[in-house]
């Protein structure tokens, strides 16, 4: 008896409105991720070329590294998978942060937290 399963695309539209293949995607070998491979992947994976699983296996990537490309993008497109980018976010995050804890002032709460 044959089992239904969801068969993966050939091909996904890339970052760059490119069609990507398997044999597209940076090497599993890649040590230096540049905005562009960054993107490639999480547009592998969000389009069903590669599940996130196979993803982290074949760049040895941890779930939180992958996650914070695909926020990035989210939040920012792809400029915000820039190295100076992220460090431009980060330090003024923490500017921020010490801004309050100087003032003795607390960050915005979280609604939610805030009911457990």
């Amino acid at each position: 008896m044959e089992i239904d399963r969801q068969r993966k695309p050939e091909k996904v539209i890339g970052p760059f409105g490119e069609a990507l293949s398997l044999n597209d995607l940076p090497k599993s070998k890649t040590t230096r991720w540049v905005m562009r491979r960054k993107a490639e992947v999480v547009a592998a994976v969000t389009g069903g070329l590669l599940t996130l699983e196979e993803a982290c296996d074949r760049y040895d990537l941890s779930l939180e590294e992958f996650l914070s490309w695909q926020e990035s993008i989210d939040k920012s497109g792809l400029p915000g998978l820039r190295i100076s980018y992220l460090s431009k976010y980060r330090t003024e995050g923490r500017a921020k942060q010490e801004q309050l804890e100087q003032t003795g002032s607390q960050s915005p709460r979280d609604p939610i937290t805030d009911l457990y």
